[in-house]
Formats: structure tokens, sequence, C-alpha cells
């Protein structure tokens, strides 16, 4: 049975998720993927969990700046990139690479931004360490590709639907298990 030690940070959303969804196998991920029985219900809002391994997790943002938008953080409490240890930060990085060419597969967008915020002055609203992989294709297909953006800006961003969600969630799930095995890869590493 999935035992989500340590327990969760008091108030962090992502904890929470965290806790809620156990590893699975990324390289034969489930078509869907529920909360595990230690929980008697899923975290609200939705969840829609497209990786999730002994050390890392990623989910899609539920307020995307762009379809396809991930959030990837470790399993851990860790508030910034610092608290990370070595072997979180290489399993994070490791997975943004991956979780990178799967969202660009999935969505088929080429274009996308990596961000990773460290603090409230530098924007960062949870304070759990993640990563963000933002599909960019305005920028693609405005063809205006000096034309300047803002990252995080003020415009209107609408809540993700759930049956898109769970979707996308899918199709990421089985891009994600397509890099791997591209990679090489036959197992994932048990724990950290």
């Amino acid at each position: 049975m999935f035992d989500p030690s340590p327990p969760p940070e008091d108030g962090c959303p992502f904890c929470e998720i965290t806790s809620s969804f156990p590893p699975y196998d990324p390289l034969a991920p489930p078509a869907t993927v529920a909360a595990g029985p230690q929980r008697a219900a899923a975290p609200a809002p939705a969840s829609f969990v497209v990786l999730s391994t002994p050390a890392v997790i990623a989910f899609l943002d539920i307020m995307p700046l762009s379809a396809g938008h991930v959030l990837v953080c470790p399993r851990r409490h860790r508030p910034k990139l610092t608290d990370a240890t070595p072997d979180e930060a290489r399993a994070l990085g490791e997975q943004v690479r991956v979780l990178s060419a799967a969202v660009a597969r999935a969505t088929g967008v080429d274009d996308w931004n990596v961000v990773q915020n460290n603090g409230a002055a530098a924007a960062q609203v949870v304070p759990h360490l993640h990563y963000h992989i933002i599909p960019r294709p305005e920028i693609r297909a405005s063809g205006r590709l000096s034309s300047s953006f803002t990252m995080f800006g003020r415009g209107q961003r609408e809540e993700l639907d759930d049956d898109e969600g769970e979707t996308l969630a899918a199709e990421i799930r089985k891009r994600v298990a397509e890099v791997m095995k591209e990679d090489g890869k036959t197992k994932v590493k048990a724990k950290l």
C-alpha cells in the first residue's frame, strides 16, 4: 500500500496532491489516475496527474496559461529549489525533459517555456518547489516570433475543464511512456 511519507505540509495544495496519488509505472501508465485507497476522496479541485513516480509528481495546472500547462514537483515538501536534495533535483530535471517532449507531442506545440520561481518576490504562488511547462502556441501560430509577451500576464485564464483535463492527461501519460521507452528506460528507480 502507498505510504505518503513524510506527511503533507498543512495547507499546501501540492502536498495534498502528492499524498493523494500513489506512484505508478510511467512505462505502463493507467488510462485514468485516481486518488489512492488511503483517501476517502480526491483533492478538490480535481487533479489531472500526468506522471507519478516515487520522487516526482506532475499534473495539469487547473488555471492553465495554455492547453497542456503542466506543473512538476517533488513528492516531499520543498519550498524552493535550494531545499531539494541533489537526488530530488536530478529526478526533477530528468522528468522536466521527459515531460517537455511528452507535452509537445500531446499538444502538437513545439515551442514552450520551462519556468521555476523561488519565493513570493519571484512570483512563486504555491510555496512548494515546482516547474511549469507551458506550451506556447500563440507565439508560433502568430508568425511574430520577435514579438514580446508577458510570461504571467494579467490576461484572463480559464479554469481547466474536467473532461478536457482527463483526456489531455491520458494523452500526456501515453506520450511520457513513449519518450521513456525511446530513451531506453526499462524501469523507474523505486525510491529516493
